[in-house]
């Protein structure tokens, strides 16, 4: 089992060095048939090739269940926490995603990742930093992520 590789700085006005680089990798997150099923009744999104293996395994195109896209990218918050620490902050908050593509799906009993590279660094108006991150949710055994998203989180000290 891989364990996280996080990138720790003391200070925001740490972060501009390391634009351009990549970030580390979180560990490993299982995705059981039971969190799935938990994440469809949280959403109400009950299509029957996340929450019906049977059917999943005779009809479906995957050979059984699959993760809801939107799951498998909710999972980037605790795989986030793991790539990057800056010991200043505190108070962080998840500005948005600027582009999001769900290129490959996640089996039931799954495991996924992140692999997170900071692309750029820009200051606040008000204090604080804004940091854009390429990152790719992978997926153990595949050569494709299973997520290709750019997301901007924003740090206050």
């Amino acid at each position: 089992m891989t364990t996280a590789t996080t990138t720790r700085v003391a200070t925001l006005a740490d972060l501009a060095a390391l634009e351009g680089q990549s970030l580390g990798t979180s560990s490993w997150i299982d995705i059981p048939q039971q969190r799935i099923n938990t994440f469809a009744q949280a959403t109400d999104d009950h299509q029957w090739i996340h929450v019906d293996p049977e059917r999943a395994k005779a009809e479906s195109p995957f050979g059984g269940p699959i993760a809801h896209g939107y799951l498998t990218l909710s999972l980037i918050i605790p795989m986030w926490d793991e790539v990057l620490t800056v010991d200043s902050v505190t108070m962080a908050v998840n500005y948005g995603l600027n582009k999001v593509r769900f290129t490959h799906p996640v089996p039931a009993q799954g495991r996924v990742r992140l692999n997170a590279t900071l692309q750029s660094v820009e200051e606040l108006p008000k204090g604080g930093v804004q940091v854009t991150v390429a990152g790719q949710i992978e997926l153990e055994g595949s050569e494709r992520p299973a997520v290709v998203v750019e997301a901007v989180y924003r740090y206050f000290e």
